[in-house]
């Protein structure tokens, strides 16, 4: 079909091949909901306007969806019963800034612990049920069991998020929607959906191959939570590859943005092979900087950081290094003693490290600019 010409509107021409399909669409109402009209309820320096947003939309819509009556699977499997510890002791402790790690079943440690209400950040990167070989812990259970250990670890935290906490999950496709429908029956509100998107997946020829994982982010108080955008910007497409002027005539951060809900680039790899971070005997490793950029971006110095899959020790060697105080939970004795090593040791220096990235994905669009790149002008 090829496509006349004509005077409508932009959004009316977007529909013109749409009433060729369904003639009977009204293309002057269509055209009124699909046309590109800025919205002026909210003005922001540059002379554009900003849409209400994801954001905005999640906040209203969180007090009702936590009266909502959502049924999944994992609720008809009875809650985990929490063992008495009344002698709660870490494995490992340290001070300046105070980091502790215990050991032992993140359901019966959070039952136990004294900081409910108190802990400004949450990070949980949990087994994802896949039959990896963990150190002490069945990671094939059935459906409906994973997924209430999954409701049960998650109510155990947000009872320790502060008034203004933030919530962190890392967790795969398959039980991505099941942690995000918990979330918001429990009345928190998602701020982002993220993807940490990685170029080097497991091979298979089955299907095709995974090279993401999801970056839930909740709160408990939209309105009223930490949020350090200025302290993990990156180098945006604008400056690094298009040169447009206008964003080096911004009053602050020229040439910088807050980083996209896909996170990728230079670090941040799967952490294998001989990666200066890789911890061997520990599996699903995070890297470094997903963790710095958590962290810088929901907490502040001297503020506390729970992990309660502690796994290798990202989470607390990455807050120990940025001044923050952390609690770390680890199944495995085994695992928590080589996690406490490397906190001790702190985060692999890098040359870079503090310096806004370019996660652009095509080179620069001046001409020469490559070819003075490469030859290091």
């Amino acid at each position: 079909m090829i496509l006349q010409r004509s005077s409508l509107a932009p959004g009316e021409a977007r529909v013109r091949n749409l009433s060729a399909v369904a003639p009977s669409i009204d293309l002057r109402y269509t055209a009124r909901i699909m046309a590109e009209r800025k919205n002026t309820e909210f003005d922001r320096p540059g002379g554009y306007a900003m849409p209400r947003g994801a954001t905005s939309v999640q906040r209203e819509a969180a007090a009702d969806l936590a009266e909502a009556k959502i049924h999944l699977f994992g609720d008809e499997a009875p809650p985990h019963s929490s063992m008495p510890l009344p002698k709660l002791k870490p494995a490992h402790q340290a001070d300046d800034p105070d980091t502790r790690v215990y050991v032992g079943d993140c359901r019966d440690i959070l039952a136990a612990l004294p900081e409910k209400g108190s802990v400004d950040l949450v990070f949980a990167d949990p087994p994802f049920n896949w039959d990896v070989p963990y150190d002490g812990w069945h990671d094939g259970m059935p459906r409906r069991e994973y997924e209430r250990f999954t409701f049960d670890w998650l109510d155990g935290c947000i009872e320790f998020l502060a008034p203004h906490g933030s919530l962190w999950v890392n967790i795969p496709d398959d039980t991505a929607a099941e942690c995000v429908l918990h979330l918001k029956r429990r009345g928190l509100t998602m701020i982002n959906w993220c993807i940490w998107h990685f170029r080097f997946g497991q091979n298979r020829s089955s299907s095709f191959i995974m090279s993401k994982v999801h970056v839930l982010y909740f709160a408990r108080d939209a309105d009223n939570r930490i949020w350090n955008p200025n302290d993990v910007l990156e180098l945006s497409d604008r400056a690094s590859i298009y040169f447009d002027p206008r964003t080096m005539a911004k009053d602050s951060n020229k040439g910088l943005r807050v980083p996209m809900d896909v996170w990728y680039g230079k670090y941040w790899g799967r952490i294998q092979g001989n990666n200066k971070e890789r911890r061997h005997n520990h599996h699903n490793q995070i890297p470094e900087v997903y963790l710095e950029r958590v962290i810088r971006a929901c907490s502040n110095p001297g503020h506390l950081v729970l992990d309660p899959f502690l796994g290798s020790g990202t989470t607390s060697t990455v807050a120990r290094a940025l001044g923050r105080r952390s609690i770390g939970i680890e199944h495995s004795p085994v695992n928590a003693a080589s996690a406490w090593d490397r906190i001790l040791k702190g985060m692999v220096p890098r040359e870079d490290a503090g310096k806004p990235h370019s996660t652009a994905i095509f080179g620069s669009r001046r001409k020469g600019t490559r070819a003075k790149q490469a030859a290091g002008a």
